[in-house]
């Protein structure tokens, strides 16, 4: 059901927000979590990682964003290591992101899925939709690209 991505490095990214995207829209994941505002750190941590062009890239991914207020919940200086780190980051960052476009409909009929990092995320549709320990805050935003979920914590791989 997911495809196969041969991306390296498409992180995640940039997410989305509580931001009305209509079908057929034309921006793509990045241009979408931008725009939404809410997404600055998730942003700039792309930007740190290089990974901004790869997510603007035809696709389709799905995107497990975390919101600012996600990585608010991480330590100011654990937070600043991470992003001075460019290999850890970037494990982060695609650690959030699934190959291909999963909408809501499909995330709630699996149990896991593989992301692009190369690890499985364990989901969690009995009371909401949890990924790991994060909740899906907002699903199904699309984009040209794929679609994002904004979710409230930022995921770690082990």
């Amino acid at each position: 059901m997911l495809k196969r991505i041969f991306v390296t490095a498409a992180a995640v990214a940039v997410l989305a927000a509580p931001v009305a995207v209509r079908a057929g829209e034309t921006k793509d994941i990045v241009d979408t979590a931008v725009a939404a505002g809410n997404f600055k750190t998730l942003a700039s941590a792309l930007q740190a990682a290089g990974l901004i062009e790869t997510l603007k890239g035809k696709g389709p991914f799905t995107v497990f964003a975390p919101t600012d207020e996600a990585f608010a919940k991480i330590p100011k200086a654990d937070l600043d290591a991470l992003i001075a780190d460019k290999a850890k980051l970037t494990k982060v960052l695609t650690y959030h992101v699934v190959a291909g476009k999963v909408m809501a409909s499909d995330v709630v009929k699996l149990k896991d899925a593989k992301t692009v990092e190369g690890e499985m995320v364990k989901i969690d549709a009995s009371n909401g939709v949890m990924i790991n320990k994060s909740k899906v805050i907002k699903a199904d935003i699309q984009t040209s690209n794929g679609v994002i979920h904004a979710i409230d914590t930022v995921l770690m791989p082990q």
